[in-house]
């Protein structure tokens, strides 16, 4: 099935996040910022030009899940201790148990999204599938660069990334067995929550972090990957 085996490479992705700061952390962290400011513009783009749109044929009142999508996160994050940081000094992240059930939550929530887009439509599927593998690219370098710096060991390093990263074709298996049962309404609801997600991420997480680069290049990556999905929706429909 497409779902699984997208949802299989969005886990790869994470797990090359972890590799490129493992084995070049020096370049992971000097390029990462351009990956961040890449990843920011699909994702914004994929929410406004086709998940919103392709919501409110579907469902009414799609404004507020997208709403209650962006609310989700917030909450999501601020409750598991977690939130994205490229600084060698921030001092917020608590990576304990707690985050790292956090961190597979978001991980799980990832793998559903893979299968609400491709429940939508192939177009709105590959679409999404690549916002979460661009993303998962710059969790995998985050979390990484988090563990190197509390001094976890590089063992335990890889078991919890591959863990994290693990749920990501969880939760598209499981949401192939939910999905079965559900409305053309009811996909519609879900993918306006998915934009709310993605508006997010984008707006609070990766769009902040361009902004503290003086590499003027992450902005123009942020247009490149608006421009990119563009094009992208106009072929694959």
């Amino acid at each position: 099935m497409n779902e699984i085996l997208y949802s299989s490479i969005a886990m790869v992705s994470a797990l090359c996040g972890t590799f490129l700061v493992l084995k070049f952390s020096n370049w992971s962290k000097k390029n990462s910022i351009l990956l961040i400011g890449f990843a920011a513009g699909v994702m914004i783009s994929i929410a406004f030009i086709h998940l919103i749109p392709e919501s409110v044929e579907n469902t009414d009142n799609a404004i507020v899940y997208v709403f209650l999508g962006f609310l989700t996160m917030f909450f999501i994050q601020y409750f598991f201790f977690f939130h994205p940081c490229h600084d060698d000094h921030c001092h917020v992240h608590h990576m304990g148990a707690l985050s790292i059930l956090g961190l597979g939550m978001h991980s799980f929530f990832d793998g559903l999204i893979v299968c609400i887009g491709f429940e939508a439509s192939f177009s709105i599927g590959v679409l999404t599938t690549i916002a979460i593998i661009l993303h998962k690219i710059s969790d995998g370098i985050t979390i990484t660069s988090i563990l190197l710096h509390s001094k976890m060991e590089i063992k335990k390093i890889l078991k919890y990334s591959f863990l994290v990263a693990f749920f990501t074709p969880v939760g598209t298996v499981i949401g192939l067995i939910f999905f079965n049962y559900i409305s053309k309404e009811l996909v519609g609801v879900f993918l306006a929550f998915v934009a709310g997600t993605f508006i997010y991420l984008s707006a609070s997480d990766l769009i902040p972090e361009t902004h503290k680069d003086s590499n003027k290049m992450s902005g123009i990556c942020f247009f490149f990957g608006v421009v990119l999905v563009a094009i992208l929706g106009h072929f694959l429909h």
